[in-house]
């Protein structure tokens, strides 16, 4: 039997943690960072409800920071185990902790600069050395293909259709069979493939960030040119904020098809984002994993 327990993503929507417990077996799904307010990100800095030495696994449903962002952290703290997930997830794991562990490192050298600290000597959570170590528990898993971890309990991951490598993890032992969502995409997605069919599963976890509300049926595209037609009228300029990681290609694939439809073709695009960059280039790298066409990639993106 598998024990589940919930160490994040309960009451909020970041910090995925899930715990699976089963006779002598300890296995993390997903291992997120705390993110948004202060009073969530504190949770980071609380101890861990078991021994991070002692847990035999990680498994991975994507690289997002809320979902993977804690992986330093964990090794830090002895974890000395497999972090398996899709080889795309470990492609962006190589580029969004490293960055990670700078961000951590920049916040508490402002914190002691500025003197915005209760403590004697702020410290980061993990550095970029210490998330550059990590990579090396990492171990990446082809879609649909069981990988066991006992002789009995095994996993296979599904595609999730989120950003690349995203994966459902279906979690099974002799008896059951607990699926792990993760973030979906959706099916209309113009990048990603829809996400998988699930054929079996006995407990289904789904996240739900939006589970409260309905998606637009407004197509993006006919926003964003409106914004910008209009911004250009006037003369201005435009400054989209947006994750590296997701929707930055998104928004430079609407952009892609409005100056290919004639709108606004003289008007020159910026990506000011170096992990944005290095997270787009890897579309071309994963051809398999999303819709887009060979032939319109350097000009898309």
């Amino acid at each position: 039997m598998m024990k589940l327990t919930f160490l994040g993503a309960t009451g909020t929507v970041t910090g995925s943690k899930y715990l699976i417990e089963e006779e002598r077996t300890r296995i993390l799904v997903d291992c997120g960072l705390f993110q948004g307010y202060k009073k969530l990100r504190l949770k980071n800095w609380e101890p861990l409800p078991f021994d991070a030495s002692q847990l035999d696994a990680v498994i991975l449903t994507h690289a997002h920071i809320d979902h993977s962002g804690y992986i330093p952290l964990l090794v830090k703290q002895g974890f000395n185990g497999k972090i398996y997930c899709s080889e795309a997830t470990f492609s962006l794991c190589r580029i969004l902790l490293p960055d990670s562990g700078y961000l951590q490192e920049e916040d508490a050298r402002r914190a002691n600069k500025y003197g915005y600290t209760k403590h004697k000597v702020a410290l980061p959570l993990y550095t970029k050395d210490e998330a550059e170590h990590s990579l090396n528990f990492f171990h990446t898993v082809s879609f649909g293909k069981p990988q066991y971890i006992t002789d009995e309990l095994h996993f296979t991951l599904s595609r999730s259709g989120h950003i690349l490598g995203s994966a459902f993890i279906s979690l099974s032992n002799d008896q059951d069979t607990v699926t792990f969502s993760g973030d979906l995409g959706r099916s209309s997605d113009p990048i990603m493939h829809s996400p998988a069919r699930l054929q079996q599963t006995d407990y289904l976890l789904i996240e739900s960030t939006y589970g409260d509300r309905l998606h637009s049926l407004t197509d993006p595209a006919l926003e964003i040119g409106e914004i910008i037609t209009k911004t250009i009228a006037r003369g201005g300029s435009i400054l989209i904020p947006a994750f590296a990681v997701g929707r930055t290609q998104s928004i430079l694939y609407y952009i892609y098809k409005l100056k290919e439809a004639g709108e606004f073709t003289h008007i020159p695009v910026f990506l000011d984002s170096p992990m944005a960059i290095n997270a787009t280039k890897l579309l071309d790298q994963f051809k398999n994993e999303h819709k887009l066409d060979e032939k319109i990639m350097p000009s898309c993106l």
